[in-house]
């Protein structure tokens, strides 16, 4: 039985990974492109979004060579945590925030619990992938709360 989705609504990238030929930008231009969002303070996932929606860059790496990250990396301005953990830790700090004045809000409690579950399990990967380095470390939230 097929995967049932939510929804059509998602995006659907395109079938080949070769660069469409109606996108004439220079693998120099997109580059400049992006390091030029990136000082303006974007993050790589919303750079992608720009590029895609205002320029019509439909994907970045078959045009370059290299993903979005990579170049920033290369220009040094790559965030110092990937974008995925840091969105993580924004929501659990909130969600700590919001159950250090409501202690009774159980459900709020259980959440703060999966997202810390998820930075881990994130941390951990990126600690074998070599992104994050091995002392990095994650201070629980809920257990100081509890």
């Amino acid at each position: 039985m097929p995967k049932q989705e939510k929804g059509k609504s998602h995006q659907t990238r395109p079938v080949s990974k070769r660069s469409p030929s109606w996108c004439k930008y220079q693998p120099e231009e997109v580059e400049a492109l992006i390091v030029k969002l990136a000082r303006e303070g974007n993050t790589p996932s919303r750079i992608g979004t720009i590029l895609r929606d205002n320029y019509a860059i439909p994907l970045v790496k078959p045009i370059t060579g290299k993903a979005i990250t990579k170049i920033l990396k290369g220009a040094d301005l790559a965030p110092a945590t990937p974008e995925d953990l840091g969105a993580l830790l924004k929501k659990a700090e909130s969600l700590a925030v919001h159950y250090e004045k409501n202690r009774r809000d159980l459900h709020n409690k259980r959440a703060l619990q999966i997202i810390e579950a998820k930075v881990h399990k994130l941390s951990r990967y990126y600690k074998r992938e070599g992104i994050l380095p091995s002392n990095w470390k994650y201070e629980p939230k809920i257990a100081s709360l509890t």
